[in-house]
């Protein structure tokens, strides 16, 4: 789980680097945001899953799709506070770091431990 947190947090390092090269100072800030409204979320579910293997493997199904659904909905929430405060937001570079950030755990099934 947090072996994929960090692939996140290391591709959204690389789409703020990129989109900085593209698209100037605002294109890397508004990567980063979109990487990181992506990335903590993920890294708080991480934490809430690591606390709940401790418990009777009965609450496990309810653990996650309880806490499935408060990362969604921090994402977006997330992404909506961006979009309201962030004035000259680069839409597609926030698009950049969210992709990124959301397809970089599929390494960490590749990399072994």
């Amino acid at each position: 789980m947090f072996k994929a947190v960090g692939f996140q947090l290391i591709a959204t390092l690389l789409a703020a680097v990129l989109s900085a090269a593209l698209f100037g100072p605002k294109g890397a800030l508004s990567a980063a945001v979109g990487g990181l409204a992506c990335v903590v979320p993920n890294a708080l579910f991480a934490l809430k899953l690591a606390a709940t293997s401790q418990r009777s493997p009965e609450s496990y199904p309810a653990a996650f799709f309880v806490g499935e659904f408060v990362k969604v909905a921090a994402i977006v929430g997330l992404l909506v506070l961006a979009a309201n405060l962030i004035e000259g937001l680069h839409w597609g570079a926030l698009l950049i770091g969210m992709v990124l950030a959301l397809k970089a755990n599929l390494f960490a099934f590749w990399v072994k431990n």
